[in-house]
């Protein structure tokens, strides 16, 4: 296993998002460089793991020196303009396939196609959020019974409009993964959405926290056969982090064997670690807390990660959204962190080289083609 090999490693990232093709200040900037959003006055989110990583790794990426200051980092970032930055952070971060997840502050951020062009040679798939499935029936004015008649028929109707891989659910923000593990029944899908919808829309519409709706719609991802990715662990503000345990999901998952993907994790990621060694249909990864912790921590990271799960079940993410640094921060964290993990393996005489090289292939491409579906080279 060598450093060149893993970099050279055509990734797939399956879980992140789009990029945003506007201009960005100095505070917007911040405001996406951080789950918190923007900083406290007086203090500045370059001064966090992120934050130096960024001027430590991506300024080259835009011509100018390692940990070159915020302001002529931000200064070069405008001079090149977003379509520049986004295309050179993409193209360094080397990722062959992106597996966006569009359900989130869609409007003004680049498509699967836009993304897969900026990053050419490259691919573009769309992953479906459940919740704006159902969200999208409650703006259509669809009543209680016809919410329980239509829901697994929207859901097919919208993955097979947009070509699809998968599935994702935010019940983590939403309601919370300790929900009972049993499919509702119709009865109760038509009576908690007759009561959602007599609430009516929120000052940003229309937003699903109902846990009996939340339930039909795992079930009817479990109906429709593609993989369901989970949000767990390590979030923004809006998070209730311990509803955020992948184990509360124990008693559903004995339930069925549809490919589920934990998300992030952090810190519960060995818990989900533990999940993916017994349940043959369980998979993870450790992205965003990849590139926030930065390359040195995330070997740390990673290692704790891979203590129990098997190397058939990791998968690479970046979970990058709104600045193209993210994608080239954890793809950089990701193989720093992995090359250090296999080389000490194969330093120390417990694994031979080939075997290292082989599941540096599996976790950063081979297991995502797989549990996708993806027809790749």
């Amino acid at each position: 296993m060598t450093a060149d090999h893993l970099a050279g490693l055509a990734l797939i990232d399956h879980h992140c998002h789009g990029l945003l093709t506007t201009e960005l200040d100095r505070p917007g900037f911040e405001a996406l460089i951080s789950e918190g959003g923007a900083p406290p006055a007086g203090s500045s989110n370059f001064d966090t793991p992120v934050g130096l990583a960024i001027r430590r790794y991506c300024a080259p990426v835009l011509d100018l020196p390692r940990h070159a200051g915020a302001e002529d980092y931000l200064s070069r970032r405008r001079e090149l303009g977003p379509a520049e930055v986004n295309r050179r952070f993409l193209v360094a971060s080397g990722t062959a396939e992106f597996l966006l997840d569009t359900g989130f502050r869609a409007t003004g951020l680049t498509t699967p196609e836009q993304l897969a062009s900026l990053a050419a040679p490259a691919r573009g798939h769309e992953i479906v959020r459940l919740e704006s499935v159902a969200e999208s029936l409650a703006a259509e004015g669809m009543d209680g019974p016809g919410f329980a008649d239509h829901l697994i028929e929207r859901l097919q109707q919208v993955v097979t409009a947009r070509s699809a891989v998968g599935v994702k659910t935010v019940a983590a923000y939403r309601v919370g993964l300790d929900l009972d593990p049993e499919p509702p029944d119709r009865p109760a899908i038509a009576r908690s959405a007759r009561a959602w919808l007599r609430r009516g829309p929120g000052p940003e519409g229309w937003r699903l926290e109902d846990a009996v709706l939340t339930r039909a719609l795992w079930w009817a991802a479990v109906e429709l056969g593609l993989p369901l990715q989970f949000h767990i662990g390590f979030g923004d503000a809006d998070l209730r982090m311990y509803r955020a345990d992948p184990t509360l999901l124990t008693d559903w998952l004995q339930r069925h064997r549809l490919p589920v993907l934990l998300l992030h994790c952090w810190p519960y990621h060995r818990q989900a670690g533990y999940l993916a060694a017994v349940y043959p249909h369980v998979h993870l990864d450790v992205g965003l807390t990849m590139h926030y912790v930065g390359p040195t921590r995330a070997r740390a990271v990673l290692a704790e990660t891979a203590e129990l799960a098997p190397f058939g079940k990791l998968l690479y993410s970046s979970d990058a959204f709104g600045v193209a640094e993210f994608y080239h921060v954890g793809a950089l964290s990701f193989r720093h962190a992995l090359g250090g993990l296999l080389a000490e393996r194969v330093v120390g005489g417990e694994w031979a080289a080939e075997d290292a090289t082989r599941i540096a292939g599996l976790i950063g491409r081979w297991n995502a083609a797989r549990v996708y579906r993806l027809m790749t080279g």
